[in-house]
């Protein structure tokens, strides 16, 4: 890569961090990056191991310190994601190991979570199913906001798993409940069979994006293939767990599931087809787009599952 022009303050080897973060600011939006300013203040502090809120107070940078942020520049300037050069992400009170192999969290998913945890607490000791686990950023939230909580964690990707059991151990280890981690096709009639009728909260962040619908290079690039597409509609995932949620809530158990903000009309329409649910709603995330539905397990349903209509080879 070219390296970003050095400009020492006079009589020092050391370059203020006001003049370092401009200057790489500017590389990263002439790169196309969204919140230029923002990503070069957490690089900035990264590098310096400071927060990003006393950046202002720190030591200039030395020589080997701007060379290190010139070689992270040069990467995000190629669209590897931020999290990838941070190696973390962070999601609601968490700090997460992210890396290649495994969906880094977005914001908007935090919106799911609070919610899952809100309804996790109307119960004393919930039983909380995540699907789709990824990084166990949902899992590990729910865990850490409702300490009664058992909370199972669901993920079929072998390089995404690796993140999720690192991410579950860090967070038994700092003191929070331990989750369980299930490796498992979320697609599979018979999931978490041994769970049939238990479940008090259901939530699920699972591939959705139609296979026709451009992405961002950090997501094109770097995010797994098979966490991001849900086939040609974006619902290959999602219709099988509407059906399999039936099976494992309890009644008046709650499912919430992410979606693709095309799809305001048919995950709420797939989850009133199936019969078994009510109360269904569609939310929206903080930008106002349709992001994910909910709905509640019918209580006087039973927990049969009925012959599905569906096949797929997606998880």
């Amino acid at each position: 890569m070219t390296a970003l022009p050095q400009h020492p303050s006079e009589g020092t080897e050391r370059e203020r961090p006001s003049l370092v973060i401009a200057r790489v600011a500017r590389a990263l939006a002439a790169a196309g990056v969204e919140a230029p300013r923002a990503e070069a203040e957490q690089l900035a502090a990264y590098v310096l191991q400071v927060p990003r809120g006393r950046l202002a107070l720190a030591d200039g940078f030395t020589p080997a310190q701007r060379d290190r942020l010139d070689a992270l520049v040069g990467r995000r300037v190629t669209r590897e994601p931020l999290q990838h050069l941070l190696g973390s992400a962070g999601f609601r009170h968490l700090e997460l190991a992210v890396g290649p192999g495994v969906f880094v969290p977005r914001p908007e998913t935090e919106l799911l979570a609070g919610w899952g945890i809100e309804r996790a607490r109307e119960y004393a000791e919930p039983l909380v199913v995540d699907l789709c686990s990824g990084s166990g950023a949902i899992a590990l939230a729910v865990a850490q906001e409702v300490p009664g909580a058992r909370v199972v964690a669901v993920e079929r990707s072998p390089a995404a798993l690796a993140w999720l059991r690192r991410n579950a151990a860090g967070r038994a280890a700092a003191g929070d409940r331990p989750i369980e981690v299930v490796s498992a096709d979320v697609t599979d009639p018979d999931l978490l069979a041994d769970l049939a009728g238990r479940v008090d909260v259901l939530l699920c962040n699972p591939p959705y994006v139609p296979r026709s619908v451009p992405v961002p290079p950090e997501v094109a690039g770097h995010d797994p293939d098979e966490a991001v597409f849900g086939g040609a509609d974006g619902l290959d995932v999602i219709r099988p767990v509407v059906g399999r949620a039936a099976v494992l809530l309890r009644p008046g158990g709650a499912i919430g599931i992410e979606h693709d903000d095309t799809h305001a009309a048919a995950v709420p329409a797939l989850l009133r087809a199936d019969g078994r649910y009510d109360h269904v709603a569609e939310h929206r995330d903080l930008a106002g787009r349709p992001r994910w539905a909910s709905a509640s397990r019918r209580a006087d349903g039973t927990h049969d599952d009925p012959a599905p209509a569906w096949q797929t080879d997606s998880s």
